[in-house]
């Protein structure tokens, strides 16, 4: 499966930020979705995943109440809508694909988009 993650951007913290990941090839409900981010000098790390059928949807404790991931598997596209951003956020931001449904390790995902890079500005 090919992914293409966009809408990053240059927001203020406080603000908002929507991303999407478009995919195509191989069935893509197939797939536990997952979004990462990785700052300079820092590991990669997962934000948040959702199943096939988004009835398990993981973050972890850091992320809860500010960021939401959804999916919609009639576009081929997962969501991230981010909300009251901080400068500590500023990451490039990757989609990708997992078979095992609630990965949170980047060992476990198969296929990655090119990420798509978020700065928050103080």
């Amino acid at each position: 499966v090919q992914l293409q993650a966009s809408g990053g951007g240059l927001v203020q913290a406080g603000g908002s930020l929507r991303l999407s990941c478009a995919a195509s090839g191989r069935t893509f409900s197939r797939y536990y979705m997952g979004w990462f981010r990785q700052a300079p000098g820092k590991e990669r790390e997962f934000v948040a995943g959702i199943t096939w059928s988004s009835n398990f949807i993981d973050y972890p404790d850091a992320m809860k109440g500010r960021f939401t991931i959804s999916r919609d598997n009639a576009k081929n596209t997962v969501y991230l809508e981010m909300n009251s951003l901080k400068p500590e956020d500023t990451a490039v931001y990757y989609c990708a694909a997992a078979l095992s449904d609630r990965a949170m390790s980047v060992t476990s995902y198969a296929f990655w988009g090119q990420g798509t890079l978020v700065t928050v500005s103080s």
